[in-house]
């Protein structure tokens, strides 16, 4: 048997892949990430399908369900919030499974900082504005960042910045990008992006601090920032351009 880590999306029931649906149809046991998951997704589930919701086991017990459905020959699926290659706790998972001899296999999702983009109908690349997007979270409660990932290093790029498990820390993030982005730089928080409960905040450096304390916004929240949030910046793509040679194939 193999364990199929799947992308569960951004929380809508109809934003998870076909593969995605399929895998939950046919699997015995579902574990998933209740603090995040939107619970229609598990409606893809068969009937019968045991459901183990994970957001209050720590790793050993997560590992343990895997491996007890495993040996007892079970189609085992683990549903990750958006897609597994941010945040999802992937690597530490897969290193226990491999160490146990079980395999694995990974199918991907829509990630939430997409969704997020998505919500506000902005293209996170603006020709002549910005062509990179930095994926990078706070650190309060949680694992240690690395010293060369700080956040004054990402800021110095001007990049757009989606932020994830930062909510709580809007005020201080915030204070630092000023210094390289202005405080008039646009802001946009997403809470529970494509869910019914979805939040959407726009706003600046300077004042989005005080729309996320007002709404209290403590948990599944993307924050993006950067000029390229504003629908009048930028140019246009080179790709696109009339006068661009396309005879040329490279």
């Amino acid at each position: 048997m193999t364990v199929h880590f799947v992308g569960a999306g951004p929380g809508a029931a109809d934003l998870i892949t076909l593969r995605a649906a399929a895998m939950l149809a046919a699997a015995d046991v579902v574990l998933y990430p209740g603090t995040y998951l939107d619970a229609e997704v598990l409606g893809h589930c068969r009937e019968g399908a045991r459901l183990v919701d994970t957001q209050d086991l720590d790793l050993d017990q997560i590992v343990d369900e895997v491996a007890t459905a495993h040996r007892s020959g079970h189609d085992v699926v683990r549903l990750t919030s958006g897609d597994p290659s941010l945040y999802s706790a992937l690597a530490e998972q897969t290193r226990r499974l491999d160490d146990l001899g079980i395999d694995w296999d990974v199918t991907p999702g829509v990630a939430a900082y997409a969704a997020a983009a998505a919500a506000v109908g902005r293209e996170l690349t603006v020709p002549l504005v910005t062509q990179s997007v930095v994926l990078t979270r706070a650190q309060a409660r949680s694992t240690a960042m690395p010293s060369t990932e700080a956040l004054a290093n990402f800021a110095a790029t001007r990049a757009t910045l989606a932020l994830h498990l930062a909510i709580t820390r809007t005020r201080e993030m915030m204070a630092e990008l000023s210094q390289e982005y202005g405080a008039d730089c646009p802001v946009v928080v997403v809470h529970r992006a494509s869910q019914p409960e979805e939040l959407v905040l726009r706003g600046t450096i300077a004042d989005i601090s005080d729309q996320v304390e007002a709404a209290g916004l403590r948990q599944a929240a993307v924050i993006l920032v950067g000029r390229a949030l504003d629908p009048g910046s930028g140019g246009e793509s080179y790709l696109y351009d009339p006068a661009r040679d396309r005879t040329l194939k490279s």
